[in-house]
């Protein structure tokens, strides 16, 4: 086994830093990449070597798969480490890293591609064993199938682009009237979002809670499971906290799906990390989607079990085997991450600027990914995520109330953030005790607004 000697990081922001942290604890070369907005990034700040590949527009910088294997080849990097959005679930970039000579750290295409195609990834979890959402089995044809369809299983029904993503090319029917819009909403919405108008109706569950199980899996048949994640606080499709373990889960039903999402991960024989998403309700598990790369609320996995995900990946990457089983697996306490957007809190416009005094909360528990600093502009061109807080306690009592304190300490001024929303959101009766469905922040930021106007 020759260990990776030098990973190009094709990402920005904290995702590649965190990649560049991992990989310099481990001995590895970093080479960040970078857009003519990022130049002065906190990754590109400490990266062993950087290379622009283009403009500040995401297609011709971050999106250029020519120029990313160039830096690549320039800098004789090993590897390509993908982090997550961008290029992170194109099959076509991870075939043509491995087609060049570079190990391509994530999953193979072959899997990419299979679960990007949310047809096909429904097909083959279920033989899989994995339950999914009621719904159609293939594609839907036009406006009458989908009624056909949606007499079927009971409205409401939502109609979902097959290669969606995001919250793009959904739409809810509540009854049949409303399907012939929904369907023809959901396609054109897909075909302009992901050039492919391909939709599929599901059941659309009323109270749903968002739970996603993170698995690790080596070229040695070795898979583990390391518990699951609630995403359930989303607004229009967006997570904005996310919680581990989840507050709506018992110990029987965590143990359940962990053990059919590792089952069903060794059938498939998928390698590296994904994770499996769900729909959970009223004790029944739905397969909604996977993802297959690093997910953006990865650390409140790490916080309750100890393990060093991207740390793995590249192990996983270089041919290593687990270095534990199932049976090593710990968990440890609570962890919340609250996402930190440069956005206005209430009206969610983006808010693009020059970081003023900056000051990231600590002490025991708690964790800041974030490229921030003083002086530091974040740029207008890319998603609004800036930070992530994350949080650990002992117990949820006592992550929630570290997390009161951390998101008080931390200042970020030039700038709107989300920091006020969380704020809100941590002192929210429902959230305290735990019980709220994917619907109940749309309607929570709905209600605050109203009450601030008044």
């Amino acid at each position: 086994m020759a260990m990776i000697e030098k990973v190009l990081i094709a990402n920005r922001g904290e995702i590649a830093l965190r990649i560049l942290r991992a990989c310099r604890e481990m001995g590895i070369q970093t080479v960040a990449v970078h857009s003519t907005a990022d130049v002065d990034a906190m990754h590109v700040r400490l990266a062993d070597e950087s290379v622009c590949i283009g403009p500040a527009a995401a297609k011709d910088s971050y999106l250029s798969i020519p120029a990313i294997l160039s830096a690549a080849t320039i800098s004789n990097a090993d590897a390509i480490h993908p982090g997550y959005g961008f290029l992170s679930e194109n099959a076509d970039f991870a075939e043509m890293v491995e087609e060049h000579g570079f190990t391509f750290i994530g999953p193979s295409p072959d899997h990419i591609r299979l679960m990007g195609d949310k047809i096909a990834a429904k097909a083959a979890v279920i033989e899989a064993g994995i339950p999914v959402v009621p719904g159609s089995t293939g594609a839907v044809r036009d406006a009458d199938h989908a009624l056909e369809i949606g007499k079927e299983f009971g409205f409401p029904v939502i109609v979902k682009a097959t290669a969606g993503g995001g919250g793009r090319g959904m739409k809810i029917a509540e009854t049949r009237d409303d399907i012939a819009d929904a369907f023809h909403f959901a396609r054109a919405e897909a075909l302009a979002a992901f050039g492919n108008g391909a939709v599929y109706i599901e059941k659309f569950l009323t109270k749903p809670r968002h739970i996603e199980v993170q698995v690790l899996a080596d070229n040695h048949g070795n898979v583990v499971h390391l518990g699951e994640r609630d995403c359930s606080l989303q607004r229009r499709h967006q997570k904005l906290v996310e919680e581990a373990p989840s507050p709506a889960l018992n110990a029987s039903q965590r143990a359940e799906i962990g053990e059919i999402v590792s089952k069903a991960i060794s059938k498939i024989g998928y390698r590296n990390v994904g994770t499996i998403e769900f729909l959970f309700e009223e004790g029944q598990f739905y397969f909604i989607e996977m993802n297959t790369r690093l997910q953006v609320e990865h650390p409140v996995t790490e916080a309750i079990c100890g393990i060093d995900l991207v740390r793995e990946m590249l192990r996983v990457a270089s041919g290593a085997p687990l270095g534990f089983s199932q049976a090593d697996i710990k968990f440890s306490g609570h962890a919340i991450e609250c996402r930190i957007n440069a956005e206005h809190p209430e009206t969610f416009l983006p808010s693009p600027g020059k970081v003023g005094d900056y000051h990231a909360p600590g002490g025991l528990g708690v964790r800041v990914d974030s490229g921030l600093y003083s002086g530091y502009t974040v740029p207008p061109h890319y998603d609004s995520m800036i930070a992530k807080l994350i949080v650990h306690g002992t117990n949820r009592n006592e992550c929630l109330m570290r997390l009161r304190r951390s998101l008080g300490e931390f200042v970020i001024d030039g700038l709107h953030t989300s920091i006020p929303l969380h704020q809100k959101l941590m002192e929210a009766t429902d959230f305290i005790n735990g019980d709220y469905d994917i619907h109940w922040l749309g309607r929570f930021v709905e209600k605050s607004n109203d009450s601030d106007d008044e």
